[in-house]
């Protein structure tokens, strides 16, 4: 009888260690607080007028592209065999550096971008973890990655007047 009372209790108190588990899990949306962060904005308009030179120096190296693909083809049949050999190796050149530099270009895009979004992730991360301690919960889960979940433990709103 006192194994069948001590299982009893065993099983009661993992009950209510669960229960009250279960109160200290909250959901966040990473993604909405992202998305309405002012500063994500501010970082955008950052990084485009970083790489506006570059660009417009690609679309100028492109329109100087076409304008010689242009001319080959129309005035490609009736160039001298050299004049259009020249202009086709001309062609050539302009258009692997061209490539090149759009490469370049995208790639130097690409990594600014991922670095700035880190920071403002960071700040997210920093946030969630500051209204989780302050609220007591113990897990905290991206509302992404779950199927039902009550908006009382949403800690969403509470997160995004944070990190602003």
């Amino acid at each position: 009888m006192k194994k069948l009372l001590c299982a009893a209790g065993v099983s009661i108190a993992l009950a209510m260690s669960a229960g009250a588990y279960a109160e200290k899990i909250a959901i966040v949306n990473v993604g909405e607080i992202f998305q309405k962060m002012p500063a994500r904005e501010a970082v955008a308009k950052q990084l485009e007028s970083e790489f506006k030179s570059r660009a417009t120096e690609l679309q100028n190296l492109e329109k100087d592209l076409q304008a010689r693909v242009d001319k080959l083809r129309r005035d490609g049949a009736t160039m001298k065999k050299t004049e259009r050999e020249k202009l086709e190796a001309e062609l050539m050149t302009k258009r692997d550096q061209f490539a090149e530099k759009a490469q370049k270009f995208e790639e130097d895009n690409r990594r600014r971008q991922g670095e700035e979004r880190t920071k403002i992730l960071t700040r997210i991360q920093d946030s969630i973890k500051s209204v989780a301690a302050k609220e007591g919960y113990d897990v905290v889960i991206d509302a992404n990655a779950v199927a039902y979940a009550k908006d009382s433990v949403d800690i969403t709103s509470q997160v995004q007047k944070q990190v602003k």
